[in-house]
């Protein structure tokens, strides 16, 4: 008997269309132009050797209140980073090419992103997770042309969320959160979302970076 011929593959998510020139706000273009500056915060710096290599995407898009960011808010259910919000991303796959085609990818698989309306414009230093031994480098990308997003899988994202800057660095969102072992981060409670850990901490650096950040009261502290 003759073998069936084996199932095809499905179809890799389409990389972006060139980028339109000078489709990008110029404000993002100094962002990515600044984020080789970035300090990486103590906690979040890299080790020599080790780690599994991963990538997320911080997607800046033109919303109702001036630019925003979305974020995925993780299902309950999960292993690793229940509940939390956080950029799409994940580990970065053979077939990815690297950090940028990872980041990419996960985010269509995560909210149904239609990459064909996003450019990427960096990246930030790449920081490290030691809780669950991911390095991570963030890529940075401009929603030039909106798309419906959801969640495509409700047991690995519970929600999807667009995010202003504005609220973001409204200081009454604003919270320094005491971990278990005692050491504190920057935090944010907005839209009913705690954003704490790495992606608090990036969303910080960013705030620093885009010269969006206004003084806040960092005696505000919380216990996870």
């Amino acid at each position: 008997m003759t073998p069936a011929p084996p199932e095809p593959a499905p179809p890799e998510p389409a990389l972006p269309e060139p980028a339109l020139p000078g489709s990008a706000p110029p404000w993002l273009i100094r962002l990515a132009d600044a984020a080789g500056t970035m300090d990486v915060p103590p906690l979040l710096a890299p080790p020599a050797t080790g780690g599994r290599p991963s990538a997320v995407l911080v997607l800046f898009g033109d919303g109702p209140a001036g630019p925003d960011l979305l974020f995925i808010q993780r299902s309950d259910d999960l292993r690793l980073h229940a509940g939390q919000p956080a950029f799409p991303g994940g580990a970065i796959d053979a077939g990815d090419g690297g950090p940028v085609g990872a980041a990419l990818r996960e985010a269509a698989e995560e909210v149904g992103l239609d990459l064909a309306g996003v450019e990427v414009v960096g990246s930030l230093p790449e920081v490290f997770i030691e809780r669950t031994g991911f390095r991570v480098v963030p890529v940075l990308a401009w929603w030039r042309k909106p798309s419906a997003v959801a969640p495509v899988d409700t047991a690995e994202v519970a929600a999807v969320e667009r995010v202003s800057v504005a609220e973001l660095a409204d200081p009454a969102t604003r919270l320094m959160l005491r971990m278990p072992s005692g050491r504190s981060s920057p935090a944010f409670r907005v839209r009913g979302m705690l954003i704490w850990g790495f992606t608090a901490a990036l969303v910080d650096r960013l705030l620093a970076l885009g010269g969006w950040e206004k003084p806040w009261d960092v005696s505000v502290v919380a216990d996870l």
